[in-house]
């Protein structure tokens, strides 16, 4: 195998070159959109629900329904990603989640049709996040850019969040929810020409007819890939879990819905902040170097929770544990130098699914815990546990530098892709 790509000490690329890139603005165009889209599509669809309903179980489910199905998207579409070409991959995905809302707002739609076409669109998530990931490095390269790239299209889906709900919450005061759902229409059909005209056609991954192709297997059968997939999934998993359990904690510290959606913007704050300062002010081998001390670090601060703290300490701990999410950098370069590039959609697409699924579990397992040991102790928990698995992880993630996925050159010979 050979040796891994050593990490430059060039200045980080900036996100003023990143955005400089034409086909770059495109995507992120489309993905503002995209997002917004989603985001007021779940709002308006939760408040249509629980009109027709009266049920908050069945609003709630709506929510719920966002995490559950990315499994299956991304274990049975994962090798679409790579088997078409990225652009129609993306195009159809969006034009589907169009047809799906507008399907929504269709006379007669009861509860179960509602709920079936939130899960279609769940499925059909992490394909298009998967493929688009992929074209990111077909774009801007698999450097300094590319992290970059997918830099900010993450801080756009914290700041979606953010901003997604508030205005979502005010133009249900202004449209009845049929009406918002038919705007989040516009802007996934917005999307789709975005991504039809302002991104170039290339053919999709696939090898040549006859050649053996790897799948989903050869992904998990490769350690250091397992190592970087579970970097990602596991810091998630436990960061989700003040989240989770914001509004009892609010209940607790007597502060309202004030206090609600002060918890609920900490973390986000915090993340965009980690990222554009790792982003901006950080070389490209800087990023790397911290990026593993950060995972060990970026849940500790839950364990402030311990000292049953009022809602100001429990902001900052909150907003420190989201700054140290900027590791995600650093593995963004390996997990593309670890994987070869015919399966880099697929690779992509798992990580997405992998990464809302266990956000999913990670949600459910905060309410377990709480009924059994109360919010604090929930929180607690998962900064001690969440700490030890990222320490594991990170020491595993050091045994495997230098490896790579064994993959077929051109001539039908072993070649490793470095890790």
């Amino acid at each position: 195998m050979s040796a891994p790509p050593k990490a430059t000490s060039e200045p980080s690329a900036g996100y003023a070159r990143v955005l400089a890139v034409p086909e770059f603005r495109a995507v992120f165009a489309a993905h503002v959109l995209s997002m917004l889209g989603l985001i007021v599509s779940e709002i308006a669809l939760s408040v249509l629900v629980y009109d027709l309903t009266g049920s908050p179980l069945l609003s709630a489910l709506t929510f719920a329904l966002g995490f559950l199905p990315y499994v299956v998207g991304g274990t049975l579409l994962a090798s679409v990603a790579d088997r078409l070409p990225a652009r129609r991959v993306l195009v159809t995905c969006d034009l589907v989640c169009a047809a799906c809302v507008a399907l929504m707002v269709a006379p007669g739609a009861g509860i179960g049709l509602l709920l079936a076409l939130r899960c279609c669109l769940a499925v059909v998530s992490p394909v298009f996040s998967g493929t688009r990931m992929a074209t990111l490095a077909d774009v801007l390269g698999d450097g300094d850019l590319f992290v970059l790239g997918r830099s900010l299209l993450r801080i756009v889906a914290q700041s979606a969040l953010l901003v997604g709900y508030g205005l979502g919450g005010l133009l249900l005061t202004v449209v009845t929810p049929r009406h918002a759902l038919l705007i989040t229409v516009g802007t996934f059909l917005a999307s789709a020409a975005m991504l039809r005209l302002g991104t170039r056609s290339r053919p999709a991954r696939a090898r040549r007819p006859g050649e053996p192709r790897p799948g989903t297997r050869t992904l998990f059968a490769d350690r250091r890939v397992r190592v970087l997939l579970l970097l990602f999934w596991v810091p998630a998993m436990f960061s989700v879990v003040p989240e989770a359990l914001a509004a009892p904690y609010s209940d607790a510290l007597g502060t309202g819905s004030t206090g609600l959606g002060l918890l609920m913007c900490a973390l986000p704050v915090g993340t965009v902040a980690g990222e554009l300062f790792a982003g901006a002010r950080l070389r490209t081998a800087a990023r790397e170097r911290i990026a593993l001390p950060l995972v060990c670090l970026t849940l500790l601060p839950y364990l402030g929770y311990a000292l049953r703290p009022g809602l100001a300490l429990s902001l900052l701990l909150l907003a420190l544990s989201g700054a140290g999410s900027a590791y995600t950098l650093g593995l963004d370069q390996w997990f593309v130098r670890s994987v070869p590039e015919e399966l880099r959609g697929r690779a992509m697409t798992v990580l997405s699914a992998g990464l809302m699924t266990l956000q999913g579990v990670g949600m459910a397992l905060a309410g377990v815990a709480a009924e059994l040991i109360g919010v604090r102790g929930a929180v607690v928990g998962a900064g001690a546990l969440g700490t030890l698995c990222c320490a594991g992880l990170a020491l595993a993630c050091r045994a495997t530098e230098g490896g790579g996925m064994a993959v077929q050159d051109d001539r039908g010979q072993p070649e490793a892709v470095a890790g």
